[in-house]
């Protein structure tokens, strides 16, 4: 299996910059031609992958997974968090669980939305099919 990553059980000793955040969205896996999405802050990568705890990566694991994983960057784009607070609370939260991967209602993609809306951003996605969003 390719790279994905450290699991994500605490988010105390990564220090975020949220005034540095992305929506980053990779090319899928097998039949997933929706793509993959993980959330950037600063020189910090999150995303879900499957019934496990979220995952970490930092700049240098990102490129790992993208090598690894053949992964191709579909696009990012920057989003703007007014409420850093609210997205750090809601990333601790879900780092704290194991996360239930079940296709339309709980992927990468609600996982990504859930942070940015708790975040206060004003940037909904509207779509589980992350390619869609440029």
């Amino acid at each position: 299996m390719a790279y994905l990553g450290t699991h994500l059980y605490s988010c105390h000793a990564i220090p975020f910059d949220w005034n540095d955040t992305w929506l980053v969205v990779v090319s899928g896996d097998g039949m997933n031609f929706c793509g993959h999405a993980l959330l950037k802050a600063g020189y910090h990568y999150f995303h879900v992958y499957g019934w496990n705890q979220p995952f970490h990566l930092t700049e240098a694991g990102y490129q790992r997974y993208s090598k690894e994983g053949g992964k191709t960057e579909l696009f990012r784009r920057r989003v703007h968090i007014p409420n850093p607070e609210g997205a750090q609370r809601k990333i601790e939260s879900l780092s704290a669980n194991i996360w239930y991967w079940l296709a339309i209602p709980s992927n990468c993609v609600s996982y990504v939305e859930d942070i940015f809306l708790a975040g206060g951003a004003e940037d909904s996605i509207f779509s589980n099919c992350p390619s869609r969003w440029e």
